[in-house]
């Protein structure tokens, strides 16, 4: 059994989710709104040093046609860092519908949730393999 996260890469706030490859179920886990990049890594690096992911999965955004956009390349530098910074295998998954599903009120945060839902996706995925 490995420990995976999943990220909602955003310019004001990092969604995050927690998972495992036993029971495959994401779950809500952090919301990361620091205001400088090392803080936010700082933040992550206390979450992966409690957890210890095997992987960590990165939700890349699309236009609904398919072609990438400026935060496509943001999220990618992010999942290299990632990468970089703890070692950990990086995958990255489609995230152009993610938010959408999500029924949110008004000013609600909703990033960790979308973090859950790109790993349920990353986990249904694996599982049809």
């Amino acid at each position: 059994m490995e420990t995976v996260f999943s990220f909602d890469f955003g310019l004001k706030r990092i969604g995050v989710a927690v998972g495992n490859t036993l029971l495959k179920q994401a779950q809500p886990l952090k919301v990361i709104a620091a205001a400088t990049n090392d803080a936010r890594f700082a933040e992550i690096a206390v979450l992966v040093d409690a957890w210890k992911p095997a992987r960590c999965i990165v939700g890349l955004p699309f236009h609904p046609d398919g072609a990438e956009h400026a935060m496509t390349v943001r999220c990618r530098r992010f999942a290299n860092q990632l990468h970089g910074r703890f070692g950990v295998e990086i995958v990255l998954v489609d995230e152009r519908y993610s938010s959408a599903v999500i029924m949110a009120k008004r000013g609600e945060v909703i990033d960790a949730l979308s973090a859950a839902i790109i790993l349920q996706q990353y986990f249904d995925d694996i599982t049809k393999l």
